[in-house]
């Protein structure tokens, strides 16, 4: 990995951060008279934690990492647009990515003016080391992939995946948003050994809370202090700290949703295998199912007419013909079996 300092921008490297007042004081006191706040308590009258430092205590202890090597974005989003705004000069330099896969990728490289070299996945929905390191230059910032991957459900080959991360001289981001769904294969573990690593994940698949928008993006303290230094200030809102707390409590639920959604994963894909109209159920490692059938966007309006909302990924490299599926609640999933069943649309 080049040095962090090489790989910024140097308006980044050169820039003096907003300082808060909330930075230049921290711990309790009787009295605040320092960040111009309406003295009168309405429970939020303060702004909160720019750090997030009882948040991240707590995660840290849940992820096996340190405090200093997570940053709290607005959901996962927030983090790989600092990543561009960070690492990547617009107009000249580039990012790689995996396609088919999470479309923020290219919509953030679009905003902040980057050009994106897109390596298609081979015919297993995987990744080949080669071919994604022979597309990078000298003006590659950044790798992105993704694992589970979305839209395809299905685990990235660690071995190639370390590959990448060792053979490649900028910053591997490594998005992990449905990891919960498949247990013992993230990468944070082995966060230590690749200083250019950065590991994406979210509260907003198995936790639960997805309407709260928070993400974690892990990574070595120089690159966290950087993602830091460019954020908005009070980036996180005090709600949101204080329900993420309180959902951190309860571990044991969040764990017993992702045994049931992994449980009725398989039920589900075996009953999606019965209908003549699917013609493949791709093995997922993730809460939905990537779905190959005959007249994908037929089938698709006809459940969204029926109340059932599914994602038409037709149009999608590699996905042609398919939609993707989440995994619901039992209850959802029979409601989606009987729309199909009762009246299945012509094959």
């Amino acid at each position: 990995m080049k040095r962090i300092n090489k790989l910024l921008r140097p308006n980044i490297l050169a820039l003096k951060p907003y300082s808060s007042a909330r930075d230049e004081f921290s711990g309790s006191a009787s009295v605040y008279l320092d960040a111009n706040e309406n003295p009168y308590d309405t429970g939020y009258n303060r702004y909160p934690d720019p750090y997030q430092m009882d948040v991240k205590k707590r995660i840290a202890e849940i992820k096996g990492t340190q405090p200093g090597q997570i940053f709290l974005g607005n959901g996962s989003d927030e983090p790989i647009d600092l990543l561009f705004r960070a690492f990547c000069n617009p107009g000249v330099d580039n990012v790689v990515a995996i396609e088919p896969s999470y479309g923020m990728y290219k919509v953030a490289a679009g905003i902040n003016d980057i050009q994106v070299k897109s390596v298609l996945l081979n015919e297993y929905y995987q990744i080949e080391a080669k071919k994604i390191l022979e597309a990078t230059d000298e003006k590659t910032k950044l790798i992105f992939l993704c694992s589970p991957n979305n839209p395809t459900g299905n685990n990235l080959n660690k071995d190639e995946m370390i590959r990448i991360i060792t053979g490649f001289s900028g910053l591997v981001v490594l998005d992990e948003a449905y990891i919960d769904f498949a247990p013992g294969t993230s990468m944070l573990p082995d966060l230590e050994k690749y200083p250019n690593l950065v590991v994406l994940q979210t509260f907003s698949k198995a936790w639960g809370l997805a309407g709260i928008r928070l993400g974690m993006a892990f990574a070595q303290p120089g690159i966290i202090s950087v993602l830091s230094k460019i954020k908005y200030p009070y980036n996180i809102n005090a709600l949101t700290q204080q329900h993420v707390l309180k959902m951190l409590e309860t571990k044991e639920q969040k764990d017993l949703w992702v045994k049931t959604i992994i449980d009725e994963r398989k039920k589900l894909a075996k009953e999606l295998e019965q209908f003549n109209f699917v013609e493949k159920v791709y093995p997922s490692d993730a809460n939905f199912l990537l779905v190959k059938m005959k007249k994908a966007r037929e089938i698709f309006e006809y459940l969204m007419d029926q109340g059932v909302i599914v994602r038409d990924r037709t149009k999608v490299a590699l996905c042609e013909s398919s939609l993707r599926i989440t995994v619901g609640s039992p209850e959802e999933n029979r409601e989606l079996v009987e729309k199909l069943k009762n009246t299945p649309p012509a094959p």
